[in-house]
């Protein structure tokens, strides 16, 4: 998604049926589905690249069912992007160079050597802010990224990160507007005498249906309520604890994640492009529904090798109850991609096995309920969380 002017994914577009003209577009969409799809698509055949990608043309009246497809049948939220043409569609398969930079090169020192305070800091995450959190966030209609509801819940989000900051004259909150929709990213940012720089973020939109999603039942609370509550806890707690970072901080809820990761995407250029040392960026998207034996699962494509190494010895360190591993999405499935193609180093620590995750998110059914009622899952994400920022951070 690096370099588009319009994205999509297999969640995303709301396309009207009543088109009677047919408006054909270039996707990049994996080329182990292609076949599969092959009914859906105009071209079946262009340029696979070395990752499994092919370029097909598309008609866009059919995307909607083509998202249908490739959620059901590949388990993939996401699973196709949208391009302008076929030259911005090539020149997203060019980008192997940048992302196997940010993918396989060190940007920091990942020593463990803060144990006293990490285990202060740890201690002091609590189940109950997070599941609150939750819970709020899954009150809206939904938090689609052109709905009312959907600003509504980025201003909530806004004034919740500014009252817990609100002593701390190191600390400030923004509202990232983009071109094209009203929902704002937005993006609390810990000064530190360093402008090497730390993001922690999840997505704060929600979607659910093909058709509608403006007005569509969509709590998210796993999708993603719990990752920006669970990021939301991380900050509370090293803000209260009067933490004063070396590094700054910077801490993210990202607008239009389930349209194509258009505020992730938007930021991570911006930084780009205004020279951002981003020495580590930590994406938590779904944290709280337990669906594997594994508590925390690592996605090692579109994301940093040594970081995610890291990240493995924090838990073990940590939290040497939590069981760990690696999977992989098979695509961009989430605002961590968007770090990786603008060549920063990021992680995706994950609920789950990609595929053995929350089935029923995208759905009115994604509720906290779907979880156990509780956020259980989701603390032990805070917490390695709290420990990445430290440990990354001194």
């Amino acid at each position: 998604m690096k370099r588009l002017n319009i994205l999509a994914t297999a969640c995303l577009l709301t396309i009207s049926a009543k088109a009677s003209t047919p408006t054909y577009k270039y996707i990049t969409i994996g080329t182990d589905a292609v076949e599969h799809n092959s009914s859906l698509l105009s071209l079946t055949n262009t340029a696979p690249s070395a990752e499994g990608i092919s370029i097909v043309k598309v008609d866009t009246s059919k995307l909607n069912e083509l998202s249908h497809h490739m959620h059901d049948e590949f388990q993939r939220c996401g699973g196709f992007v949208l391009h302008d043409s076929l030259e911005e569609a090539e020149k997203t398969l060019g980008a192997e160079g940048e992302r196997s930079f940010a993918a396989q090169s060190l940007f920091s020192d990942y020593t463990l050597d803060q144990e006293s305070l990490v285990k202060h800091l740890v201690a002091s995450v609590q189940e109950s802010n997070i599941s609150s959190v939750i819970r709020h966030l899954s009150t809206y209609k939904n938090r689609y990224y052109k709905s009312k509801s959907g600003v509504d819940a980025a201003n909530w989000i806004f004034d919740t990160w500014k009252g817990i900051s609100a002593a701390r004259t190191d600390v400030s909150v923004e509202k990232f507007k983009h071109d094209g929709f009203p929902q704002p990213s937005i993006i609390l940012t810990i000064a530190g005498a360093s402008a090497e720089t730390i993001v922690v973020g999840g997505h704060l939109d929600s979607i659910a249906g093909y058709w509608g999603r403006a007005t569509a039942h969509a709590p998210g609370a796993d999708d993603n309520a719990s990752g920006i509550a669970t990021t939301t806890e991380v900050l509370r707690s090293l803000i209260e604890s009067g933490y004063k970072p070396a590094k700054t901080i910077k801490f993210m809820a990202y607008a239009a994640e389930e349209v194509g990761l258009l505020g992730s995407s938007a930021i991570a250029k911006k930084m780009k492009k205004d020279g951002v040392d981003v020495i580590g960026a930590l994406q938590l998207d779904m944290t709280n529904f337990k669906g594997s034996d594994l508590d925390i699962v690592m996605m090692t494509d579109y994301t940093n090798e040594a970081q995610n190494a890291f990240v493995g010895t924090i838990i073990d360190k940590y939290l040497p109850t939590v069981s760990w591993g690696y999977d992989k999405c098979g695509y961009a499935c989430s605002d961590h991609a968007s770090w990786t193609r603008q060549g920063f180093p990021a992680s995706m620590p994950f609920e789950s096995k990609k595929r053995e995750m929350n089935r029923k998110i995208h759905t009115k059914h994604d509720t906290i309920e779907r979880s156990g009622g509780n956020a259980d899952h989701a603390t032990k994400f805070a917490k390695m969380a709290v420990a990445f920022v430290v440990e990354l951070d001194r």
